[in-house]
């Protein structure tokens, strides 16, 4: 408790800046300075002890007269200035540290995590980890889609709401989305973990869980998830996967009330013209579609 001894007396003016600065040469003192400037803006309310003391003997009260216990606000306020400056210093050792990025409707990010691994983000995700720790653990939380290549070295982790990733060195996708969750395997190995399940991944293996249930998929050749150029592959997933990727390659609202989401769609869409987009989807399955703005409907060919 030295320090923060040493920092209410240099609140209190016991101590001079350059005295405090002397004694912890480490440490940012801008913020507990700007602390000191607003703590010294405060007015600290005065009591008029007679004032209030006319008022009780006015109200004739018939109790026992109850103790008057003082308020000391100067001890109030040194007690202020010290959460103050703890919550600002726990604000600057945990959440400064943390490293995020992001990305909207449309869009995909490139970056290097600090081991030099690669990231590729894809449209409405979110990653997270933090610089501080990272030296001693490779983890990161993710929500949404990206492809990771992994340099060699300590344990990297991945972590979703649906599951964990965990690898040495590889490349890897893992898809996160509402009610779907999906790693695939292009390089190396994966150790999957879903709830008690725990799997291996080698090339070309894929762990889907759809609604809760694990799902058989086919091994694939690819080298890359195809939409690090521009298109969204799919094999034997619900349609209702393939709206919510729709909606979030091209900022669009998709109504299809009107039709069966749950059957299955095995192709393709690009990402760069709508309506090519939707013919690859509808005319597989059948399915007609019709664009209001950013407003989608899709209904059956004999509904219309």
């Amino acid at each position: 408790m030295n320090k923060e001894h040493d920092i209410l007396k240099w609140f209190e003016g016991e101590l001079s800046t350059e005295e405090i600065k002397e004694r912890y040469p480490n440490e940012d003192f801008s913020v507990f300075e700007k602390v000191g400037f607003y703590t010294k803006q405060i007015d600290v309310p005065k009591v008029d002890s007679q004032k209030a003391l006319a008022d009780f003997n006015a109200k004739k009260l018939v109790k026992h007269e109850p103790k008057i216990i003082p308020l000391n606000f100067k001890t109030i306020m040194k007690v202020a200035a010290i959460l103050v400056v703890m919550l600002t210093s726990s604000y600057f050792v945990f959440f400064n540290n943390v490293k995020s990025y992001s990305t909207e409707i449309a869009q995909t990010e490139i970056f290097n995590l600090p081991d030099n691994s690669e990231v590729v983000l894809n449209a409405q995700s979110k990653l997270t980890y933090n610089k501080k720790l990272w030296k001693k653990e490779r983890m990161l939380d993710l929500d949404g889609e990206a492809f990771f290549k992994v340099t060699k070295g300590k344990k990297f982790t991945v972590k979703t709401s649906a599951g964990t990733i965990q690898v040495l060195g590889t490349h890897f996708n893992v898809k996160e989305r509402a009610n779907y969750f999906e790693v695939q395997c292009y390089e190396g190995s994966v150790r999957v973990t879903h709830g008690s399940d725990r799997t291996i991944l080698k090339p070309g293996k894929t762990f889907r869980v759809i609604n809760g249930k694990i799902s058989p998929v086919k091994d694939f050749k690819a080298e890359n998830p195809s939409w690090l150029t521009k298109e969204s592959t799919f094999d034997d997933v619900p349609l209702w996967q393939i709206i919510n990727e729709l909606e979030i390659q091209y900022d669009v609202a998709v109504d299809a009330k009107n039709i069966d989401t749950s059957v299955r769609f095995s192709g393709s869409f690009t990402h760069n013209n709508i309506n090519i987009a939707l013919q690859s989807v509808t005319i597989p399955l059948k399915l007609s579609y019709k664009i209001n703005g950013k407003k989608v409907e899709l209904y059956n060919y004999a509904t219309h």
